[in-house]
């Protein structure tokens, strides 16, 4: 089968087209034929080395597709379920791939494959950020950045259907259009614009509750000084680099602030919370409240050219790769 390696660390340019057996399920573990893989920065980390992996490596966690074989033991899943994974499973970019059975979630007759494949991880991600990581609430203004991008998108949605106030950062004039087409009250283009500056004349010079930034390094100072008194930066990805060292005093100074850096796995540790979260997800999306766009689509074999285009920032929504 066609599956796609990261020879070493580095650019696009060293993901390469390979033909590897088909696995074979172990005791716990289902083999899931891939109809749709999600592509996230993630990816590109573990690709670059700022998240380091074994190389060669085959990248991806995000997939959805029809269980094919199953293991021994396996009680969850059967012959010819929908089934989608988006955390704790590696090796998703192949035409299929095994898993632990206690790592999916099985999909809804009335969800296509490729919602959970475009958003299972984002969607996750939004919805421990927004009900425990800071459970938002209504009336809370809240900084949303990068708001047109996969996590972004589904959390301005998700914010403004609890009931909160969003200000929307993103690149450009056509991705702050975005984003305020999802529901979005302000946008700010942080290309051009001082952010902190806005949101303090936003809110009256208050500053928001929480910040949710998963930009890292080019928002950090930006978000700091847009937080309220005793305000949360939710610091939870590095695409445009990770966030630099700070001195504790930093904190105190803009207010008594908090920061913190959290990861979507320590929020889905067990098959509980995993299927507590996604079921959580669906049942938003199923509701209208939050829908799920497909940017732009890739071949699989073409993994390469994706890595670019969400590296260089040309990508809106979620991107998929298909077998």
């Amino acid at each position: 089968m066609l599956a796609i390696q990261a020879l070493q660390a580095g650019g696009p340019e060293v993901l390469w087209p390979v033909d590897i057996p088909v696995p074979a399920p172990g005791p716990g573990e289902v083999l899931i034929r891939h109809k749709a893989i999600g592509l996230n920065f993630i990816d590109t980390y573990q690709r670059s080395g700022l998240y380091p992996v074994s190389y060669p490596a085959i990248l991806g966690g995000e997939a959805a597709g029809i269980v094919e074989a199953v293991g021994e033991g396996v009680t969850r899943f059967s012959l010819g379920d929908r089934a989608a994974y988006g955390t704790g499973v590696a090796g998703a970019y192949a035409e299929a791939q095994v898993a632990p059975e206690g790592r999916c979630v099985r999909v809804p007759d009335d969800v296509s494959l490729e919602t959970p494949a475009a958003a299972l991880l984002k969607g996750m991600t939004a919805e421990f950020l927004l009900r425990r990581c800071h459970p938002l609430a209504a009336g809370e203004t809240v900084l949303i950045h990068a708001a047109a991008g996969g996590v972004g998108q589904i959390l301005t949605q998700w914010a403004k259907a609890i009931g909160a106030t969003v200000i929307a950062t993103a690149g450009g004039a056509d991705k702050l259009a975005l984003a305020k087409d999802l529901g979005a009250d302000h946008g700010v283009d942080y290309r051009t614009e001082d952010v902190a500056a806005r949101v303090r004349e936003i809110t009256a010079g208050r500053g928001v509750r929480v910040v949710y930034n998963g930009v890292g390094a080019a928002t950090f100072d930006g978000s700091l000084a847009s937080l309220a008194q005793r305000g949360l930066m939710v610091s939870y990805g590095n695409a445009s680099g990770p966030a630099p060292p700070f001195a504790p005093l930093k904190l105190m100074a803009a207010g008594s602030v908090y920061i913190t850096r959290p990861t979507l796995l320590h929020y889905v540790s067990t098959t509980e919370e995993l299927d507590q979260s996604a079921a959580a997800l669906f049942d938003v999306i199923r509701s209208g409240k939050v829908k799920i766009t497909v940017g732009q689509t890739f071949a699989l074999k073409d993994a390469a050219k994706a890595h670019e285009a969400l590296e260089q920032r040309l990508t809106t929504g979620s991107t998929l790769l298909i077998p």
